[in-house]
């Protein structure tokens, strides 16, 4: 709902309107909700870019999941499986392909709003500064990638404790300067409210 409300995170000119740019952060959602809100966005001609898809909910018991993915993995083309359908064991990719189905993907238009869909496994810079969205309303799509093929779980989880750590240290110097400058505002405003007194005594004096 609130990508709904607030389309935007930044904005970019086009034409004579804006085209914003939503960033969505994928941790905690359900699959198939953001896939349909984030589908719905993309044809209105707004940019996405989703990241930490690892972190997106599956509903369901994951075994149950796994089983379900197992047996997608084994639907191929008999006499050349190198011809498709292909499937992908990045979160990431499997959550493109999850909207790519919510989306006229063959036609003009349809192409067109896959192309303004962005999606990452983890937070990569520059969207690891800028303020990200949710979209408020499982199994783990990352585990469950993991445990169907995919390499990169634990490269990514070391690359997501080294943001957190740099992040953590962002935001304990940004907080030092707010407490900084909040009281260097109360010093001024307390100076000013004494030489405001000695005036007054001044004028009484008189």
């Amino acid at each position: 709902e609130a990508a709904r409300s607030s389309p935007g995170v930044a904005g970019e000119a086009a034409g004579s309107g804006y085209m914003f740019v939503l960033l969505l952060d994928g941790r905690g959602h359900l699959l198939g909700r953001l896939a349909a809100i984030v589908a719905k966005q993309v044809l209105l001609g707004h940019k996405v870019v989703v990241v930490r898809c690892e972190g997106i909910n599956i509903s369901g018991n994951f075994y149950r999941n796994k089983l379900k993915y197992l047996a997608f993995l084994r639907k191929r083309m008999n006499t050349n499986p190198s011809r498709g359908p292909y499937h992908f064991r990045a979160p990431s990719r499997i959550f493109w392909r999850t909207v790519r189905g919510m989306l006229p993907h063959k036609t003009k238009r349809g192409q067109a709003a896959l192309e303004r869909l962005k999606v990452f496994d983890g937070i990569p810079p520059p969207y690891d500064k800028r303020k990200r969205m949710v979209v408020p309303a499982f199994a783990l799509l990352g585990r469950l990638a993991h445990e169907v093929g995919w390499k990169y779980q634990a490269i990514t989880a070391t690359l997501e404790e080294k943001r957190k750590e740099k992040s953590k240290l962002r935001y304990n110097k940004k907080k030092t300067l707010v407490k900084l400058t909040k009281q260097a505002e109360k010093n001024v405003e307390a100076k000013y409210f004494m030489s405001c007194i000695q005036f007054i005594k001044c004028l009484m004096k008189l």
